[in-house]
């Protein structure tokens, strides 16, 4: 049998961090064990479904790089199979119409409450004691989840969990206008699709003995659960958006590395050691969702941010270079060729936590003249530094080679002529071409500037 998980975020919020780690998890199981992993869009709340949120959720996958394999699927286009899979429960008799009013219900719930009961249906329409057909009142369906016994979900992090069926009460799987409501579509969708391992949030585990419930009446093996734990604030409270729960799109504005998003969600509940940074197919060889841990994990945005930076500093340039792009662009720059943006990358790399810092640092590579600042300029281009600039600015028009070495070693040997100590030179010279003074070495600087920009930037300043 292929292993087959799926991703089923419902569009009425946008995807955050905690949803990632839920997809990240049913993709590396699905990936790990050659299986299939299937997106699915589960927008039956009409009212609070939002194309914002759908927009999220594809555009937050594909920047993380978790390929579905199938799909994405909507439950709105799917309206037609539920409908065909009602009518077998209710021939089957599964199910049943219930015609309580809301009126009905209150007092019933409010009479248990008063007798410190549990508020729940009492299936009286089941058992021929409600307000039947007559009533004239369009029926919601319910489903007959068992009345006695218990209901075992066994769940692969959190161990066998025992709900008794006297605690469960029959649930409404379609509305008295038709449409089905969110737990009946999950059954059809989990035994149409060939679903075998449901990764998703421990906050759906007092769902799930209803609809194991339910793929059972249906003669379906349930696929196998595996709950995980939520994710904390820093402060032990829920994440919130104060916390970082914001979309995932957010995490790409402010410039983090889809990998080391992946690593770092990877790591809250789970682990391999002491091992820290993973490469994603590390993640795929390694993850297991038999070790994830059952305890909730905390959000610490310090730890990502570290993450980032060592992801920026190990992976490929080549690879970076693209997210680098997206980041020049959003700042009004057009982008150079993947060359020089490698360049850019090796240089900047450990200068920078994030990408969108690094796009930031280096805008001067950029655009033709750079805009001084004038406490560095006060301070660095003086007469005399002006005059060693100019000798500097002749001897570079002529450099044979416009390489870091070859400027490394002019710039040197100018120094020397001069009798000046080379940060005498070389930070004059950083202020003409870059406008301040902080950049990478001045070699690879001008390196990456090339010999026209910074000629042009240095005769700038010379006049």
């Amino acid at each position: 049998m292929t292993t087959t998980t799926r991703f089923a975020p419902s569009p009425t919020g946008l995807l955050h961090i905690g949803g990632v780690r839920t997809a990240l998890f049913s993709w590396l199981y699905a990936r790990r064990h050659g299986g299939k992993f299937i997106l699915r869009i589960e927008d039956t709340d009409l009212e609070r479904s939002t194309p914002e949120a759908v927009r999220v959720i594809l555009e937050g996958m594909e920047w993380l790089g978790l390929a579905h394999d199938e799909g994405p699927h909507y439950q709105t286009q799917r309206f037609g199979r539920y409908k065909e899979v009602l009518a077998q429960m209710l021939a089957a008799g599964t199910v049943y119409h219930c015609y309580c009013s809301k009126d009905e219900l209150d007092a019933m719930r409010g009479a248990q409450q008063a007798q410190k009961l549990k508020p729940r249906y009492d299936g009286r329409c089941r058992h021929g004691r409600g307000p039947g057909a007559e009533s004239g009142r369009a029926p919601v369906v319910r489903f007959k989840n068992p009345e006695e016994g218990a209901t075992v979900v066994r769940d692969v992090v959190h161990g066998d969990v025992v709900f008794q069926n006297s605690e469960l009460d029959d649930l409404i799987i379609a509305r008295s206008d038709g449409t089905p409501t969110y737990n009946f579509c999950v059954v059809v969708d989990d035994a149409d699709m060939g679903v075998t391992h449901v990764i998703r949030g421990d906050d759906h585990l007092n769902n799930t003995p209803r609809q194991l419930n339910m793929l059972l009446a249906l003669g379906h093996e349930p696929p196998v659960y595996a709950h995980v734990p939520m994710i904390l604030g820093p402060d032990g409270a829920k994440l919130s958006k104060r916390h970082g729960a914001v979309s995932v799109l957010q995490y790409q504005e402010e410039g983090y590395l889809p990998d080391a998003l992946l690593n770092y969600l990877v790591r809250l509940g789970w682990s391999h050691g002491d091992q820290e940074i993973f490469s994603r197919d590390e993640m795929v060889k390694l993850f297991d969702i038999k070790d994830v841990n059952k305890a909730a994990s905390a959000f610490n945005p310090d730890k990502l941010l570290w993450l980032n930076q060592q992801h920026m500093m190990r992976a490929e340039p080549v690879t970076i270079v693209p997210h680098l792009r997206w980041q020049l662009v959003h700042l009004g720059i057009e982008a150079a060729d993947d060359g020089v943006l490698e360049a850019i990358i090796i240089a900047q790399r450990e200068r920078a936590k994030t990408l969108k810092e690094m796009a930031e640092n280096s805008r001067f590579f950029f655009g033709e003249g750079v805009t001084l600042d004038d406490k560095a300029a006060q301070k660095h281009l003086t007469a005399e530094s002006r005059q060693a600039l100019q000798q500097l600015a002749s001897r570079l028009r002529m450099l044979p080679e416009w390489t870091a070495a070859s400027i490394h070693e002019l710039v040197q040997a100018v120094a020397a002529e001069l009798t000046l100590s080379l940060g005498k030179l070389a930070q004059p010279l950083r202020v003409a071409v870059t406008g301040g003074t902080v950049s990478p070495p001045i070699d690879q600087t001008l390196a990456i500037l090339g010999r026209e920009r910074t000629m042009n930037r240095l005769l700038a300043v010379l006049g």
